[in-house]
């Protein structure tokens, strides 16, 4: 990130910047300079703002679009130049691996055939990006809310779904959810 500058960017002078996972505010003095692209894993309009897999999942999703979208001024408002399939199960991680090898594809198909971008089409829905507290699966009444919660925060940089016992703190991952409504998971106990 400390490298992303208008200085440094001046002397690559790139044609086009494509920006994978990407979760901060890119200044228009790039984005008005370059041709910056980003990847959103929401089929936008639907989606806009934060935390996309996370809110997607809470709301039953099992699969989404990735959208490759200009950067402009506003959250995910820019044109799109294509959208690809993306299933949601598995962890976090797991999912991720797949948005990867499916965004190499998309910036292949971007540059191949020099797409264009189109304007948004659709109903906009926003999403708020979630905080270390919306871990919290204490209030959840599912075995299949815990399951999702654990298994959509089991990515690095992510608060992990957590329980608070006094004064311990047990952190989830790795979670199965087996038949007869059971999850198995690794838990991580330490004094908060």
């Amino acid at each position: 990130m400390e490298e992303f500058t208008p200085e440094n960017l001046k002397e690559i002078a790139p044609d086009k910047i494509f920006i994978p996972h990407w979760s901060y505010i890119i200044p228009g003095e790039i984005y008005k300079n370059y041709e910056c692209v980003v990847f959103h894993m929401t089929d936008l309009p639907f989606g806009r703002g934060g935390s996309p897999l996370q809110n997607l999942i809470t709301r039953g999703y099992i699969d989404t679009k990735i959208s490759a979208l200009k950067v402009a001024d506003g959250l995910d408002t820019g044109e799109i130049y294509l959208k690809k399939d993306l299933s949601l199960l598995g962890t976090a991680e797991e999912i991720f691996i797949r948005t990867s090898l499916i965004i190499s594809e998309m910036i292949k198909e971007i540059v191949d055939l020099d797409l264009k971008p189109v304007p948004q089409e659709g109903t906009v829905t926003e999403f708020k990006r979630r905080k270390k507290e919306d871990s919290d699966i204490s209030k959840l009444n599912e075995i299949t809310e815990i399951y999702d919660y654990i298994r959509m925060l089991d990515a690095e940089g992510f608060p992990k779904a957590y329980l608070d016992m006094g004064d311990f703190r047990l952190e989830f991952s790795r979670a199965s959810l087996k038949t007869g409504e059971n999850i198995i998971a690794d838990v991580r106990i330490f004094k908060k």
